[in-house]
């Protein structure tokens, strides 16, 4: 075969393109995978016309395409197989650093409102479980807002030290 200009390498474009693709497709149904691999082949084709010596072009253009769509299958299943094991891998590291017994961490939850004082238990029982409004909660109590935000804090910093006390014992 003769040197690849740009006339010759648009008619060996249009000549073969579609033909390739379409052998391409026992090997896959994916037609963007199966267009990216012949366009690179035409790419490196044309990249590397005043180095290749070739007799044959559609044996080269198919043998080219047929290598690199193994080549990109391999490497895909490559990926999906090391994605899959790094999914498990980090499922396994949160499960185990922050996976509780939900049944045992609602009785420590249920233990530490039941230490909260009278008072503040109340308001944030009011809250958490009737799904009172703050404004609602104070108006029920005839106190100020504010007196019903400090007592949710105050629930709120008693419920976390006990459960973080608790914790540290597991």
């Amino acid at each position: 075969m003769s040197r690849i200009n740009a006339s010759s390498f648009r008619s060996l474009y249009d000549q073969y393109f579609e033909p390739v693709c379409l052998f391409l497709g026992y090997y896959t149904r994916d037609s963007a995978a199966i267009e990216d691999v012949v366009q690179d082949v035409f790419v490196s084709l044309w990249e590397n016309k005043d180095y290749l010596e070739i007799q044959y072009v559609k044996t080269y253009l198919y043998n080219a395409a047929r290598n690199r769509m193994i080549n990109y299958l391999r490497n895909k299943e490559n990926r999906v197989v090391l994605l899959s094991e790094w999914m498990k891998r980090k499922e396994t590291e949160e499960a185990s650093s922050d996976c509780y017994d939900m049944e045992e961490f609602s009785v420590l939850l249920s233990r530490a409102i039941n230490q909260l004082p009278d008072r503040c238990k109340d308001i944030f029982i009011l809250n958490k479980e009737h799904k009172l409004t703050y404004q609602q909660i104070a108006d029920r109590h005839h106190i100020s807002i504010k007196t019903v935000e400090i007592h949710m804090s105050n629930a709120f910093k008693r419920i976390r030290n006990y459960i973080a006390s608790v914790m540290v014992l597991f």
